[in-house]
């Protein structure tokens, strides 16, 4: 199967960045969103990123130009096109929100069309289930999309091999380093992120070290370019809480037991760089 027309579903953060690559690499994409205003602010964002790219030479301004007319903004994902190839669906980490959505478009797109999740920590099987699983998988893609090369491509319980191989040779075809990854809670790359941050903030919490210091150890004792407070909030407190709450109901794990400090902040809205405070203000 070759892929050539592409809708996302979602114009945020991730999927600004995911329909940017798709539209860079000369796929056509629909941009899904709930109203106008965000698809404009959608297309800004795009826009502004595009132009960060020329003035760095990595792009031509014929080619930023030629991206933006590769974007096609959709309001309502009633109004997706019966002939999508792929649907990525990018919107916030809500399990019966995501289901919705596919629901909703199960009933419109043509039969060999492919579901694809970018949920970061929900199962693949169970956002599948009724929903043909066989051509239903994960596409977790890193943030900043346009910068990252990592994708977690993960197999739902049913996902067929004919489906995994055409999702892995369009991920190399966009220049992404496509990773197979098999649907248990948290993935790989947040089973083993958040409980870190987690952990970080358990030792904020009790007063071991500030917030900068416990940054400072672990960028310069274990050279990672971001402490993980610093990173929590690049990834918004709610989403880290989320995740946790993913990991702590799927393994039934007191080990993932989301951190009191995290569920307090994000209760007080003090959810990171979105909020202008997190551990740090902005």
């Amino acid at each position: 199967m070759e892929i050539t027309n592409i809708s996302v579903i979602g114009g945020g953060t991730m999927g600004n960045g995911i329909a940017h690559i798709f539209a860079l690499k000369g796929y056509k994409v629909s941009l899904i969103e709930t109203s106008q205003e965000l698809a404009n602010k959608a297309i800004k964002i795009i826009s502004s990123n595009l132009d960060r790219q020329v003035k760095k030479g990595t792009i031509s301004e014929e080619l930023k130009i030629e991206t933006l007319g590769n974007i096609d903004l959709i309001i309502g994902v009633s109004q997706i096109s019966s002939l999508t190839d792929l649907v990525i669906e990018a919107i916030y980490e809500n399990k019966a929100a995501k289901k919705n959505i596919f629901n909703e478009i199960n009933k419109i797109v043509k039969d060999d069309s492919i579901f694809a999740s970018n949920t970061s920590s929900i199962s693949i099987t169970e956002l599948s289930k009724n929903i043909r699983p066989e051509r239903f998988i994960g596409m977790h893609f890193m943030n900043p999309v346009p910068v990252m090369k990592l994708i977690e491509i993960i197999r739902g319980y049913s996902t067929s091999d004919e489906t995994f191989d055409v999702i892995k040779q369009l991920a190399l075809k966009i220049e992404k380093t496509p990773v197979e990854v098999f649907d248990f809670p948290g993935f790989v790359s947040n089973r083993i992120l958040m409980p870190m941050i987690n952990e970080a903030i358990f030792t904020l919490m009790e007063g071991v070290a500030s917030a900068e210091a416990i940054d400072t150890v672990m960028k310069l004792g274990m050279n990672h370019p971001m402490g993980p407070l610093a990173l929590a909030d690049f990834i918004g407190l709610d989403v880290c809480l989320s995740i946790m709450e993913v990991l702590f109901t799927g393994f039934n794990d007191s080990k993932y037991r989301p951190c009191p400090l995290l569920k307090k902040m994000v209760n007080a809205n003090k959810l990171g760089r979105k909020t202008s405070e997190g551990f740090y203000k902005y």
